[in-house]
């Protein structure tokens, strides 16, 4: 039994409508299934006609059977003569073994109709599907002219090797895509991160600036105490200044000279008999008034009477106390300045 291919001529009108499905893949997937099944198709009716030759040997076995069979019946008829033989049992067993085989045979040949029956219809079934798709087999030939193949297994082998790459860009692009996907959860995970340690660099920022205002105002108050301590220096050295121009016109007054004048009046007179006093040596300054008070203290002692002459070494002794503490009070003030 074989099955024969249904000749479809195509009109102008069906190839046109065709050729938009030429551009759509969709077509091309029915198109290769078609191709598939007309393969399935085949295999089934090989095994249809093979399904047929089992079964026509099966015919063969039932009919030998039903003769030995009938055989067995006439000798069940003839069974009472056969209780003498000794051959007897013998032909009762093989009899009932045949039986046995009969029916076996008989149920082997039942199942094997219901399976040729389904053969058949699932056959009838796909011969329905092929005349359906049978238009799309004359598209794929006519496509074949279109195209630089020489038949329809090629391009449709071309149409596989597509679907193939199509699925392992698929596979790439959802690998690609989960990896889109972690990288922007890390991404996140990032940003919280920077947005964390920002607001750590913010809190140690502020303190920063607080400790840094601390130390501006602190550095205000020391400045302006160093301030104070300069004006109290300058003060200070005012007022020595001003206790060593006392000193050198005191100096002055008790004919004292200084050792610039002392070196002028040397070039001009000669070597004099005693020696000048620095401009800035106070003590030694101090030291000549004080003789020079001691000296007018003794002459003044000599014309004056005894009354005075007490009162006098009162205020001498005032005068030496006051120069005693001047001349403290200017060491000090020099050591400072």
């Amino acid at each position: 039994m074989s099955l024969s291919k249904p000749v479809h001529k195509l009109s102008p009108d069906l190839f046109e409508r065709s050729g938009s499905a030429e551009s759509k893949f969709n077509k091309t997937t029915l198109l290769f299934d078609l191709q598939k099944r007309r393969r399935e198709d085949e295999g089934l009716t090989a095994a249809l006609e093979e399904r047929e030759q089992k079964l026509e040997s099966l015919h063969q076995c039932r009919d030998e059977l039903h003769k030995v069979h009938q055989k067995v019946q006439k000798l069940k008829s003839s069974f009472d003569t056969f209780l003498k033989n000794e051959d007897a049992d013998r032909a009762v067993e093989k009899a009932e073994k045949e039986r046995k085989e009969v029916l076996q045979k008989t149920k082997e040949i039942e199942r094997l109709k219901k399976e040729k029956a389904e053969l058949i219809e699932g056959s009838q079934q796909l011969k329905l599907d092929l005349q359906s798709h049978t238009i799309y087999q004359d598209i794929l030939e006519q496509m074949v002219k279109l195209t630089k193949f020489k038949d329809v297994d090629l391009l449709t082998d071309y149409v596989e090797s597509l679907l193939r790459l199509k699925d392992q860009l698929s596979v790439r692009e959802r690998a690609v895509q989960e990896q889109v996907y972690n990288m922007k959860k890390e991404l996140v995970a990032l940003n919280d991160q920077h947005h964390l340690l920002q607001l750590q660099k913010n809190n140690e920022l502020s303190q920063l600036q607080t400790e840094l205002d601390d130390t501006r105002s602190e550095t205000l108050l020391w400045e302006r105490k160093w301030t104070q301590i300069q004006e109290t220096a300058a003060k200070k050295t005012l007022q020595l200044g001003q206790i060593k121009i006392a000193i050198l016109n005191l100096f002055e007054m008790t004919g004292g000279t200084s050792s610039e004048e002392e070196e002028e009046e040397e070039k001009k007179e000669g070597e004099g008999e005693d020696e000048g006093v620095d401009l800035n040596d106070a003590e030694k300054q101090l030291d000549k008034i004080m003789v020079f008070i001691h000296d007018y203290a003794n002459v003044v002692k000599q014309h004056q009477t005894p009354s005075q002459h007490q009162t006098l070494s009162t205020l001498t002794d005032v005068q030496k106390s006051d120069n005693v503490n001047v001349r403290i009070t200017s060491r000090s003030k020099h050591v400072s300045f």
